[in-house]
C-alpha cells in the first residue's frame, strides 16, 4: 500500500444508531508516515464540537459518557460546517479508528443526510483488529477496548471519551503496534 496520509480519528455520539443519534464530537490527529525516514510524524490536529438538533433523542448513558452538558456545547458548530471543514482537512487520508466501522459508518451517514460527499479515502484501518492479530496469543491481554490497550501498553490518555484525546490514543496505538511489528 502506497498510502502515506492517515488520520486517527474518533467521534463522540449521542447513542449508537446513526439513523437516530447524532455525532456531537469530532477529533482527528493528522499523521503521514516518511517514507525516506520510515517514521509515522504527526501533521496536526483538530477537534469540533456540534450542536445537536436533536438532543432529545439522545441516549442518557452517551451523553454521561462523553460528558455532555448543554452549556459545555453552547459554541458549538452545525453538523454541516463541521462535515466540510473535516472533509477539506481530510480528503484522500486513510481513516484510523478503534474500531473504525463505527466512526466511518456514523461519518458517512451524516454526511449523506448533509448531502455532503465523504472525501475519506475508501480504505480503513481498524487498530482493534490490529491488536487482536497482534496479540490474541498473550494470555496477558484480557480486553481489546482502547482505554485497556493503552493501559496495558503504557500509553496515557489523559481524555478518554473525548474525540480528541481518543483520537490521539489511536494515534499512539497504531504506531507502538506497527513498530512492534516491525522489530
Amino acid at each position: 500500500m502506497k498510502q502515506t496520509k492517515f488520520v486517527a480519528f474518533d467521534i463522540e455520539t449521542t447513542g449508537l444508531d446513526a439513523q437516530i443519534h447524532e455525532i456531537i464530537e469530532i477529533g482527528g490527529v493528522l499523521f503521514s508516515y516518511d517514507l525516506k525516514k520510515k517514521i509515522y510524524k504527526k501533521d496536526r490536529e483538530f477537534v469540533f464540537k456540534i450542536k445537536p438538533e436533536h438532543i432529545e433523542t439522545a441516549d442518557k448513558t452517551a451523553l454521561k459518557v462523553n460528558g455532555y452538558k448543554d452549556y459545555l456545547w453552547e459554541d458549538a458548530l452545525p453538523l454541516k460546517n463541521v462535515l466540510k471543514k473535516v472533509n477539506t482537512m481530510c480528503k484522500d487520508r486513510t481513516m484510523v479508528g478503534h474500531n473504525v466501522f463505527f466512526d466511518f459508518y456514523f461519518f458517512n451517514e451524516m454526511c449523506k443526510k448533509s448531502k455532503i460527499k465523504n472525501q475519506f479515502h475508501y480504505h480503513t484501518i481498524d487498530t482493534v483488529s490490529i491488536a487482536f492479530a497482534m496479540l490474541q496469543n498473550n494470555s496477558n491481554v484480557k480486553r481489546l477496548s482502547l482505554s485497556y490497550l493503552c493501559d496495558y501498553l503504557g500509553i496515557k490518555n489523559k481524555k478518554a471519551h473525548s474525540a480528541l484525546g481518543d483520537a490521539n490514543a489511536t494515534y499512539e496505538l497504531f504506531v507502538k503496534l506497527i513498530e512492534f511489528h516491525f522489530k
